[in-house]
């Protein structure tokens, strides 16, 4: 007999086998020696309240040993032949994912990605901390896994409406990660984990008879009678068939690209700010309400912020427990930061990007189309270029304690930091705009109200965080998901506008390649 039944927990119980098991064998009001077998198949953290509870969804065998444990669900991939094909522009979740679901039905996918393969790229990064050196076309943003394969792998997602996530955990599971992807609340990979993961993605891909080409940065539209018939790359190569461009939110180069052919395009809303680092002993003592923090049985503690102040969100984003902050640049010329955690969650740091609201009303258009379409990417590129300058041209980045910049006052110190390049004191009040600026001040107030202890002299705000999500979105029919005016071009994921992290990137790329499908 196969059982399951929702327990709550305290996170002891939750994490030793015996007493679960015992836990279980009463809820069920049966002798622990008739279960078999258990297994978690949901797992929650409540810790509204002063005593922290887990709540667990749990499948028991009882009077019957298990065939069968896992919890993954396998997506079945056939070879394909030639037939049909099609082209997709670059190698982040929703390229990856895209190409998967091409080979579900039937289509030969041809990955064509800028940067480098996922090993390769780590040498490239180093240089950026080591050297001041950024590759263009390999570095935290570009090469294969995109910008979220060396950026913590967080799955969570609200973005539920538009498929299946459980399909994109699942298909994760299948090529390497960990189970309890498929069983947390808040799953999480890890950024150690998830580049064998991405290989492993990438075999698939080719096992099947696709094509991944890296080194490959496509510089122009093919496109005949309004309708897209493949790309040109920087090396004079042509790719022919239809298009999915999947190119992630920093690849201004393809913006600037698509203005330049006509392909229609519009502003849109994103969020500015920093990088808020605390120690995580702090953190967890806040959230797990305990001066002992999160003890032996609980993770290192998350949290969410958000708040209003003027009309426009302040708000927590991309939070790393157990983290590290890391130089996020994709081209000379840009200080930029990003945040990370091993799947152990194990630094002495925990940090987040702390932003603000910006709509394209708040910024006056330009002189010229282009000047208006592309105003909120320019906007960015201000900001990473003054605080690229306040650092002297390099990565070292400006810092300020949180309790300083809210106080409009310099700091005469800082405290160490995970941050690899290193930081220097500086008037991060005076470099953000004074719009963004003010509101983080008056934000960072209202979440110490809620969170007693968060505004502290402890915490280090280290800038500028700047790649929230895409500064334009690449319209497209909602229907056929192909761009309204261009036949055969599918904008998808992060860098059209219509996604927000790996997960609903995923799912996107599956969307899209489905819409494809339906046309060749």
């Amino acid at each position: 007999m196969q059982e399951t039944i929702e327990l709550r927990v305290d996170p002891r119980t939750a994490a030793e086998d015996m007493l679960l098991r015992a836990a279980a064998s009463t809820h069920m009001r049966i002798d622990a020696n008739r279960i078999k077998h258990l297994r978690i198949t949901k797992r929650s953290i409540d810790a509204r309240q002063r005593r922290v509870m887990v709540n667990l969804s749990v499948k028991l065998w009882v009077d019957e040993e298990p065939e069968n444990i896992s919890l993954i669900t396998p997506v079945n991939y056939t070879p394909v032949n030639g037939d049909r094909q099609a082209i997709v522009v670059g190698a982040g979740p929703a390229g990856l994912f895209a190409a998967l679901r091409l080979i579900e039905l039937g289509i030969r996918p041809i990955i064509l990605e800028r940067g480098k393969d996922v090993d390769s790229r780590r040498k490239d990064m180093a240089r950026i901390s080591r050297e001041n050196i950024v590759d263009p076309d390999s570095n935290y943003c570009f090469g294969e896994g995109g910008a979220g394969a060396y950026s913590d792998g967080k799955l969570y997602t609200r973005s539920k409406k538009r498929g299946s996530v459980d399909k994109i955990l699942n298909i994760l599971a299948q090529h390497g990660a960990s189970e309890d992807i498929l069983v947390d609340a808040h799953p999480h990979i890890g950024t150690d984990r998830l580049p064998a993961v991405i290989k492993a993605i990438r075999n698939t891909i080719i096992d099947c008879g696709g094509e991944v080409h890296f080194s490959s940065r496509v510089t122009e539209l093919i496109i005949e009678n309004s309708e897209a018939k493949g790309v040109r790359t920087a090396d004079g190569k042509a790719f022919f068939g239809p298009v999915i461009l999947a190119t992630g939110h920093s690849a201004r180069d393809v913006y600037n690209m698509l203005m330049k052919q006509n392909i229609t395009m519009e502003p849109k809303g994103l969020a500015i700010g920093v990088r808020l680092e605390h120690p995580q002993m702090l953190i967890d003592q806040l959230r797990y309400h305990s001066r002992e923090g999160r003890g032996k049985y609980l993770p290192a503690a998350e949290y969410t912020m958000l708040t209003r102040v003027d009309g426009r969100g302040v708000y927590s984003f991309c939070m790393c427990p157990g983290g590290f902050i890391i130089p996020a640049a994709s081209a000379e010329g840009q200080l930029v930061v990003n945040g990370m955690s091993p799947a152990s969650r194990g630094t002495r740091w925990a940090n987040s990007g702390m932003v603000v609201e910006i709509l394209p009303e708040d910024i006056p258009d330009g002189n010229t189309p282009e000047e208006t379409v592309l105003k909120m990417m320019h906007m960015q590129e201000r900001i990473e270029r003054t605080f690229w300058e306040e650092a002297g041209r390099t990565q070292n980045a400006p810092a300020q304690r949180m309790d300083d910049f809210v106080n409009s006052r310099p700091s005469a110190d800082l405290p160490s930091t995970s941050y690899p390049p290193g930081i220097h004191p500086a008037r991060i009040d005076r470099l953000l705009p004074k719009g963004i600026a003010r509101r983080l001040q008056e934000g960072f107030k209202d979440f110490d109200k809620k969170n007693r202890g968060f505004l502290t002299h402890e915490a280090v705000l280290i800038g500028a965080e700047t790649r929230t999500s895409s500064p334009v979105r690449i319209p497209r029919d909602n229907e056929a998901l192909s761009h309204i005016s261009i036949r055969g071009l599918y904008p998808c994921g992060e860098g059209a506008g219509y996604a927000g992290g790996i997960v609903s990137a995923a799912i996107d790329g599956d969307r899209v390649a489905e819409a494809l499908a339906a046309t060749i």
